[in-house]
């Protein structure tokens, strides 16, 4: 049987570049005359924007701090031990980096006991033990503290989770087996399970103390100093931890029961990592921490070893790490300054440009449209949303103010747009209508101006081709709703230059948004797929399958809703228009479904009514339908659609529409909301075997997304 130091020891050989963190032990004499007391700092020795995690060689540092603790509180020397983190940085988990590189189930087993040995001693010392959350915590930093025997909190703390099933892992060092014998498994389904489900949802402090995660909670300007004097008086006897007793009968399995419905409501059973945290906490119930310690390295070096996992942590590099520096975009020192943004239309998507731009940039913004009523309806909107921020706390009077009073209406686009140096189109979806609109704008705009258009799928090379000035128009394509998903395609179009491409990444970083550099091609990346997705099950259902048989279909890849739903959310009459465009693009693999623009002909919204409070197909758009006799099956179906995504993925890469498919997974998650565990779309259907049996080959090199060869 290896030793912990041994365990830890062969997996830092395989993660030699792993960042690492000390664990530095201080004696303080605690206040009240409570006695010495050890404190474990964890410090990777840089700044708060590089949190503290536990690689190898990190827990192996905290194994030999706890050595000599241990030593420390056999002793007598020492009435206590805790852990804190560096400033603003409790600690964030397992260094995924290294979880990458691990190409063995032995080696991913040996990292799950590796955290176990050393946390769980912790909970063995001679002395009571306190963990000081006094920043981010998350994963492995939330689960070192539940070993403890006691807990703090900051009010401070901006994010405290258990991400791991976000991910495609379980907390697989003491969270699913501790927290529900902590809180209660109800509590824990919604930390382990709904809040990772639902986009990694973060706690602030408070709510961490509010579930009983933590025994006391602190200002954050003297927190430790605060959680000290509590520490003392802890162990002094004047403070006693009253807990809630755990209910351990049929609660406990309601609760895993309502984790089940939730994450068949989110993966539909097509991710793994839901089901095992579940099956860990329905164990836990009988109190055997070692028994589920075991179980939890078992499903941690399983999943680590699976596709998803692999899948969910290059998702998780995509978003984290290429967002942030995206491929093809120019040098960002060609960006002009923007000082003063347009908006032509004062529509419900202009308005909602408006706000972003007004809140992001903090500079004027107007919105011009061809009617003073619809003009002033716009800004009412815009004034609308920031009052409902200053009702949130999300900004405070003088800031509402300040936002309010720089967002106007104006008819005259030679007023609105005469010093602007950006001004952004979000009128009709026709060509004739955007190039009418540019001509005007462009009268009248400095000759610096950035002209930029919010089309979802008409040409910007034709849109700019009668002006000019061409080289200064730019697709922005954003993604409705524009407060919420994080994605803008750019769209360099045939004559756009470096310095307006340029400025175009500047305002979309000003903006918070995920830019992604597309060529300017019919419907660009994201309604392009979508489009084909959601087309050929349109078609199999135009065929004769039955819609529910179409719908249930697709639902082993755990999309966030089906596509006839999607087709709702995003209107049938623009579905209609973008598949009529690339119909009128590409005919052979985009077909017009003649029912689909019978439902719009019909002003229906969708296939569906939600009279009972649940969808329910709607009989008079059942009517309106025309259906073939040929009925496929669910999987039929499915090879379908897939062997469609991935002919036009891989169309969409030999035309170079992106850089590369890690762009296109970029695209599908930040812009379509595309789960992690898929990997947006490539490495599924490179795991699927699908990329190689319609393209022939693999979209991604081994080890990208999957397990290194």
């Amino acid at each position: 049987m290896s030793t912990t130091a041994e365990l830890l020891k062969g997996a830092a050989e395989l993660f030699p570049d792993e960042v690492v963190t000390a664990a530095h032990v201080r004696h303080i004499d605690l206040p009240l005359g409570a006695g010495k007391f050890a404190l474990i700092t964890l410090d990777n020795g840089l700044d708060h924007t590089k949190p503290t995690t536990f690689g190898p060689q990190s827990l192996a540092n905290l194994n030999t701090a706890v050595d000599q603790v241990e030593k420390e509180a056999a002793a007598g020397d020492i009435v206590g031990a805790g852990v804190t983190g560096k400033p603003f940085i409790f600690a964030v988990g397992a260094d995924l980096k290294g979880v990458e590189l691990l190409k063995r189930h032995e080696d991913a087993l040996a990292i799950g006991k590796g955290g176990h040995e050393v946390f769980k001693r912790l909970s063995g010392l001679a002395v009571p033990t306190f963990a000081y959350y006094n920043g981010a915590a998350m994963g492995g930093g939330v689960e070192v503290g539940l070993h403890c025997t006691y807990r703090t909190v900051s009010k401070a703390l901006p994010a405290f989770s258990l991400p791991e099933v976000f991910l495609g892992l379980v907390p697989g060092w003491g969270g699913c087996v501790l927290l529900p014998n902590l809180i209660g498994a109800d509590r824990a389904v919604s930390v382990v399970i709904e809040n990772s489900l639902n986009q990694n949802k973060q706690l602030k402090g408070e709510q961490v103390f509010e579930l009983g995660i933590a025994d006391a909670l602190f200002e954050g300007a003297d927190f430790l100093e605060q959680s000290l004097i509590w520490t003392a008086s802890v162990l002094k006897g004047d403070t006693e931890v009253v807990r809630a007793e755990i209910d351990r009968g049929a609660a406990w399995d309601e609760a895993v029961a309502r984790g089940k419905a939730i994450a068949d409501g989110k993966v539909h059973g097509a991710a793994p990592a839901a089901y095992r945290a579940l099956e860990i906490i329905a164990a836990a119930k009988n109190g055997d921490r070692q028994q589920g310690f075991d179980a939890e390295d078992q499903a941690l070096a399983d999943l680590i070893m699976g596709g998803e996992l692999r899948s969910g942590i290059y998702a998780f590099n995509l978003v984290q790490k290429r967002a942030k520096r995206p491929a093809g975009a120019p040098d960002k020192k060609l960006a002009r300054p923007v000082t003063k943004v347009g908006v032509v239309g004062a529509g419900l998507m202009a308005s909602q440009l408006a706000l972003l731009f007004a809140r992001r940039l903090e500079v004027p913004v107007v919105l011009t449209d061809i009617d003073q009523a619809r003009v002033d309806k716009g800004v009412d909107y815009v004034h609308g949303e920031i009052d409902k921020l200053l009702l949130k706390g999300r900004v405070n009077q003088d800031k509402a103010n300040r936002l309010k009073g720089l967002v106007s209406g104006d008819l005259d686009k030679a007023a609105a747009f005469g010093d602007a140096d950006f001004v952004i189109e979000a009128v009709f979806e026709e060509m004739g209508v955007k190039q009418k609109v540019f001509a005007e704008v462009e009268a009248v705009v400095p000759e610096h101006a950035i002209l930029a258009t919010n089309t979802s799928s008409l040409s910007v090379t034709e849109m700019a081709s009668k002006l000019k000035n061409p080289e200064r128009v730019v697709g922005f394509h954003f993604f409705n709703p524009v407060a919420i998903l994080p994605l803008l395609e750019i769209v360099r179009a045939e004559r756009t230059d470096d310095a307006s491409l340029a400025t175009a990444f500047s305002v979309a970083k000003s903006l918070k948004k995920t830019a992604v550099l597309v060529k300017d091609a019919p419907a660009f990346v994201v309604n392009r797929i979508l489009t084909r997705f959601m087309g050929e099950i349109q078609n199999v259902i135009d065929e004769g399958t039955p819609i529910a048989v179409a719908e249930k279909a697709v639902e082993p890849l755990g999309l966030p809703m089906s596509p006839l739903v999607l087709l709702e959310l995003v209107g049938p009459a623009i579905g209609l228009h973008v598949s009529e465009t690339l119909n009128g693009a590409f005919p052979d693999r985009f077909k017009v479904s003649p029912n689909l623009a019978a439902v719009v002909k019909a002003g229906k919204r969708g296939f569906y009514v939600y009279d009972s409070g649940k969808p329910e197909l709607d009989p008079e758009v059942v009517a309106l339908l025309e259906q073939g006799d040929a009925v496929l099956t669910e999987e039929q179906v499915r090879d379908r659609v897939l062997d469609a995504v991935a002919q036009e993925i891989g169309l969409m890469l030999d035309e170079g529409v992106v850089a590369e498919a890690q762009d296109i997974d970029l695209c599908l998650i930040t812009g379509a909301g595309w789960p992690f565990h898929l990997g947006g779309i490539t490495p599924y259907l490179d795991r699927e075997g699908v990329s190689e049996r319609v393209t022939g080959k693999k979209f991604l090199a081994p080890g990208v997304a999957s397990v290194p060869a």
